[in-house]
């Protein structure tokens, strides 16, 4: 199954909703991460947003799944892009 990865971008006028869905949002992934859909996921380091891979059928699918989001629910995510990603070299080839 493909790999997509998701980019979210953050607003600093979003921080404060996101301090109080995070739990939800963490709570949410980790229920992807169980079911072996996300293979993993952190924000970056300045704050401004996170990358996520996830397994999928295709991008149009996983941009579907990730609208239940908790962040995307409560409108916390200034964007998202969703994009099929092939690796050729490294951990994440078969």
């Amino acid at each position: 199954m493909p790999l997509i990865a998701v980019t979210y971008t953050y607003s600093t006028t979003t921080t404060d909703g996101r301090d109080t869905h995070r739990a939800a949002h963490r709570a949410w992934l980790a229920d992807l991460l169980e079911s072996k859909t996300l293979v993993s996921s952190g924000p970056y380091a300045d704050g401004s947003g996170a990358l996520l891979l996830v397994e999928g059928p295709d991008a149009a699918t996983v941009q579907t799944l990730f609208a239940q989001d908790p962040f995307a629910v409560e409108n916390l995510i200034e964007s998202a892009t969703f994009h099929e990603w092939t690796p050729v070299m490294g951990t994440f080839t078969s």
